[in-house]
């Protein structure tokens, strides 16, 4: 693997290290804010990102190269709403597709057709990652910040069951 896309690939795989951990302390915001549903949907999406982390993990395993694993820096802990929660979801998965577009490109350039086949996955998962965060965005802004509509929402993305590989 060319240098430069192995630092690219441990950069992405803290990303996505870094990613659990943001998910998850958005998981503790919403439990104490008594949004259970939420902070249900929010784990899983830890539980994703842990994944996604350790398919780059092993990937490089698999090409002979080491991971190397790095510090992880803390990840704010309060949000002004849900709506606002969420709308940080949607930037930062926003953020990680340009990561993994880049990714991508460099792979192309170095003609690394392993790594390509590799990140068509990313690829087609950030569509969906983008989409869900983008459709519970858009259910916040119709249903408001409290009531019933706050609270049937978070029923419904509590009902959420863990994803297949």
């Amino acid at each position: 693997m060319h240098p430069s896309l192995y630092r690219g690939f441990i950069a992405q795989m803290q990303a996505e290290f870094a990613s659990a951990y943001l998910y998850l302390a958005m998981a503790a915001f919403c439990a104490q804010k008594g949004l259970q549903g939420m902070a249900h949907w929010l784990r899983l999406q830890w539980q994703e990102e842990l994944k996604h982390a350790l398919k780059f993990f092993d990937f490089l395993l698999d090409r002979g190269l080491a991971p190397v694993l790095e510090t992880l820096e803390q990840p704010p802990a309060a949000w002004e709403s849900p709506l606002h929660l969420f709308e940080h979801v949607l930037r930062h998965e926003q953020a990680v597709t340009a990561r993994i577009h880049e990714l991508y490109q460099q792979a192309v350039e170095v003609r690394d057709y392993p790594a390509q086949v590799f990140l068509h996955w990313f690829i087609e998962e950030q569509v969906e990652e983008e989409n869900q965060a983008r459709t519970i965005v858009e259910q916040l802004r119709l249903v408001g910040q409290e009531g019933v509509g706050l609270y049937l929402l978070d029923r419904q993305l509590g009902e959420r069951g863990p994803e297949e590989d």
